[in-house]
């Protein structure tokens, strides 16, 4: 199984051996490092080690890579939290296990940002928004949210939307000062304050 850490955060996946997926998971690390504008064909084929004439087999324009790129960020993210789900019985745990999982890679998020989060407010300044990138944050949010409803809150989504934005919040701080140790002392915080929370009936 992937490492959930480096599914959710965007690190570079295990080698694959074929051209079309090294041309993705190049992307992904290379527009996680350089931003969607910056990154050009050339800079993913030279990563992946594929001929730039490759890459249109497989790829017709940038946008159709980064629509795969999307794709295979949300669907790391969907194994990751089944995974944490299938580890973990106490969604208090679940919670923690997550945050926990994202705060650890605070020397990657302090070089390049958030990938999803980064991506999105990339993607956003486009006349078309997000679009499926948005998914990016939603997925998470949503899971967060039924853990907090299982722990018995009937604020659930008030506390996903806030775990979510303490996360982006503080990543945002930990790129703009290259600062990884922000990020491990908010995760020491957030698991604090989870298992300080009582139900709400």
């Amino acid at each position: 199984m992937t490492d959930p850490v480096a599914t959710l955060t965007g690190e570079r996946r295990p080698a694959r051996s074929g051209k079309r997926e090294r041309l993705i998971a190049a992307a992904c690390e290379t527009i996680h490092a350089q931003g969607v504008e910056k990154t050009t064909l050339a800079d993913i084929a030279a990563a992946a080690g594929v001929p730039l004439g490759n890459v249109y087999y497989y790829f017709k324009t940038k946008d159709a890579l980064l629509q795969a790129v999307i794709e295979t960020h949300l669907a790391g993210q969907r194994s990751t939290l089944a995974a944490i789900d299938d580890a973990h019985d106490e969604p208090g745990d679940r919670l923690k296990t997550l945050f926990g999982a994202l705060a650890a890679q605070g020397e990657l998020i302090a070089r390049h940002g958030c990938p999803h989060g980064s991506l999105c407010m990339e993607l956003d300044k486009r006349a078309e928004g997000p679009g499926l990138a948005a998914e990016l944050v939603r997925v998470p949010l949503d899971w967060t949210e039924r853990q907090f409803r299982a722990l018995g809150r009937q604020d659930a989504r008030d506390l996903a939307v806030q775990l979510i934005a303490r996360y982006q919040g503080t990543a945002l701080l930990t790129s703009t000062l290259r600062d990884p140790d922000l990020m491990v002392a908010e995760g020491r915080r957030v698991a604090q304050w989870i298992d300080d929370l009582a139900p709400v009936t």
